[in-house]
């Protein structure tokens, strides 16, 4: 594990002077929840630490017992603590000489053994972090697929990986970050797939890190790794599924991992990864196709379909005699923009309202927002029909759009043409889709363009985000990644 700064303290083989370091450093006796315990074994003082909550008092015990069994069988004081390091009875034990490092250890969880006379304690790693088991995540459920999901256990997080890649090649790499919360940060990839350069850049961005904390986890890693400003485009995608990581780990991409996050990042990433879903791939190609094609009606219209309206009805010389239904039936006195911006409001605020509404009340608030507040408002004139359906639909479409993130973007988009539409009618429609689409087109993620494989175009890398190709057929890695290994498949791509 590495840490931003370097730790200087060294630990003093009297361990008095190490007590009254850690004891000022950790505030023993003032906080509960640390804690230490002094035994004498073979003559000489012991002195273990812990974190209580985070450590699993069962393997506590069984290596007290351990320790405390010597004074029995051994009577060698010059060689005690070769005798101690023997008896631990655990898989994971460590030596540091830093007291800074054993601060640091024993607060992630891991117990830290001070004897008397050594300058070096025993590091045991007997972390039971406070957590869920994995289950399926809300926001990424599949009729088909495996049930488990990311918690906020980084190490049950990894493990998850693990199972599914059995690669003496995946590499997981953990530093920390914050000067203060100290959180682990897992670094994960294919070693001879991933690209040697994107994974030192990763590491360098996250080694660079310098604050005080990050209680808010993944979501504050990824404002110092890819720089967002105020471009409302998701340039990292989030994920709660181990399969999906693990199929993006064996493309050549990097994920991190961030403890007390049940969600990874995957990087580098362009527009079109996340339009994608899980249950694409869980379904025959065929299928897989016309479920990305509807999800990619659903986007189109959550991103345009209001706007057009509105463009419609108040130019209404665009509609030829056979679609002149099209546009508003009955005129009021607020504004359609305005309308549409109330629309638009409610719609995020009944969102907002189910998030924090308890489930046995939801339900009924869904009624309330549907029979008291569409329908009335339609029938004392505050709303067209037309107002709310198209809204509803362009909702609608947000709701299907896979990845979270994107949609609330498109939600600002769709804004800001609305705003273009009711300024400067057909031409601030045209020249705000010319310049979102020349904005997209220059932004770079990772020193990967975010519009590939559109812009620069890539025909066979576009053809799979526009089909869903048989994995059989898939057996290219692909290039935006920069592998080093290009095949999926070594003896079909020979």
């Amino acid at each position: 594990m590495t840490t931003k700064k370097e730790n200087k303290t060294p630990i003093s083989s009297d361990i008095k002077q190490n007590e009254a370091f850690l004891k000022d450093r950790l505030g023993i006796g003032v906080s509960f929840d640390v804690g230490v315990r002094k035994i004498f074994v073979l003559k000489k003082e012991l002195q273990m630490y812990y974190c209580t909550g985070l450590c699993d008092s069962m393997y506590i015990i069984q290596i007290y017992r351990e320790i405390m069994d010597m004074d029995h069988g051994h009577r060698a004081p010059g060689k005690v603590r070769d005798i101690i390091h023997n008896h631990l009875a655990h898989q994971q034990v460590e030596l540091t000489d830093s007291l800074d490092e054993a601060v640091d250890r024993m607060l992630s969880g891991l117990i830290v053994i001070f004897l008397e006379g050594e300058s070096e304690a025993f590091v045991i790693d007997v972390r039971s972090y406070p957590g869920r088991q994995p289950q399926e995540p809300d926001i990424e459920k599949v009729v088909r697929g495996s049930r488990d999901g990311y918690t906020e256990n980084i190490i049950v997080n990894t493990a998850l990986t693990r199972r599914r890649i059995r690669d003496e090649r995946l590499r997981h790499e953990i530093l920390q970050v914050g000067e203060r919360s100290k959180t682990d940060i897992c670094i994960s990839y294919i070693q001879d797939v991933a690209d040697p350069g994107l994974v030192k850049l990763i590491k360098d961005e996250l080694s660079s890190i310098d604050i005080d904390g990050i209680p808010m986890a993944d979501k504050t890693i990824e404002e110092f790794l890819v720089k967002q400003g105020w471009n409302p485009f998701p340039l990292v995608r989030y994920t709660e599924r181990p399969d999906v990581a693990a199929q993006h780990l064996m493309e050549g991409h990097v994920i991190i991992i961030t403890d007390t996050s049940p969600s990874v990042i995957i990087t580098p990433t362009t527009f079109f990864h996340h339009v994608q879903h899980a249950e694409e791939y869980r379904q025959t190609p065929f299928i897989g196709a016309f479920l990305r094609w509807t999800r990619f009606a659903g986007m189109l219209a959550s991103l345009l379909l209001v706007p057009l309206w509105l463009l419609i009805a108040v130019e209404p010389s665009l509609l030829n005699d056979t679609i002149d239904f099209i546009g508003p039936n009955k005129k009021t006195n607020i504004p359609l923009f305005v309308q549409i911006y109330l629309a638009e409001m409610g719609i995020d605020v009944l969102r907002m309202a189910a998030i924090h509404t308890p489930s046995a009340l939801s339900t009924a608030m869904g009624l309330i927002a549907a029979v008291l507040i569409g329908q009335i408002a339609i029938d004392v004139g505050l709303f067209v029909p037309e107002v709310i359906l198209y809204v509803s639909i362009a909702a609608i479409g947000s709701f299907a759009t896979p990845s979270y993130e994107l949609s609330i973007a498109n939600k600002m988009i769709r804004l800001l043409l609305i705003t273009l539409v009711m300024l400067f009618k057909v031409p601030g429609f045209v020249i705000g889709i010319t310049v979102i689409l020349i904005y997209m087109a220059s932004v770079q993620n990772l020193n990967t363009p975010y519009l590939w494989p559109f812009l620069p175009f890539n025909a066979k890398a576009f053809m799979q985000v526009v089909v869903r190709i048989a994995v059989p057929r898939s057996n290219v890695r692909p290039s935006i990644v920069h592998p080093q290994n290009r095949h999926k498949q070594p003896t079909s791509g020979k």
